[in-house]
């Protein structure tokens, strides 16, 4: 009768498999938060581009002599951007924690209910400088406007 060894090359396998598998598995878990994390701040990155591009976006695309002003509103500064000779103007404040847009009337009450929310901000500044330059600030950080007719009254 013939006896049979039993080879530890078999345990070995399974044993180096396992390891292999277990890596993998480790390997997954990990890189699945790496991706997570990154992609959580490139949104961060995204929206923080977005309220600060959208300003100078709307402002070039009515900057004409005497269309862009800045007024004083119930919650802070109003940006106000004309549209032309037709008496009405897009308006864009910060209204309980968000930057809003409004589109109205120039001389209208500010209607945030049927306003736009642009992003959430609970800081909204606006300053008029010299040589027809605005600097607007939100908790995104500043932006420098330079308006192309040089911020001249009608």
């Amino acid at each position: 009768m013939k006896t049979s060894e039993k080879s530890p090359l078999g345990y070995y396998t399974i044993g180096i498999a396992a390891l292999f598998l277990a890596g993998f598995l480790l390997l997954v878990v990990f890189g699945a938060g790496s991706f997570r994390d990154t992609a959580a701040g490139q949104n961060d990155n995204m929206s923080t581009r977005a309220i600060l591009s959208y300003l100078p976006a709307c402002v070039h695309a009515g900057d004409a002599a005497g269309a862009v002003s800045v007024r004083e509103g119930e919650e802070g500064p109003v940006l106000v951007v004309a549209d032309g000779d037709s008496g009405y103007a897009l308006r864009i404040y910060c209204h309980q924690g968000n930057l809003v847009e409004d589109f109205s009337r120039t001389d209208a009450e500010l209607s945030p209910e049927n306003g736009q929310i642009i992003g959430p901000t609970d800081t909204f500044s606006v300053e008029e400088r010299p040589g027809g330059v605005l600097s607007v600030e939100t908790d995104e950080g500043r932006v420098l406007i330079h308006l192309r007719s040089g911020g001249d009254g009608p």
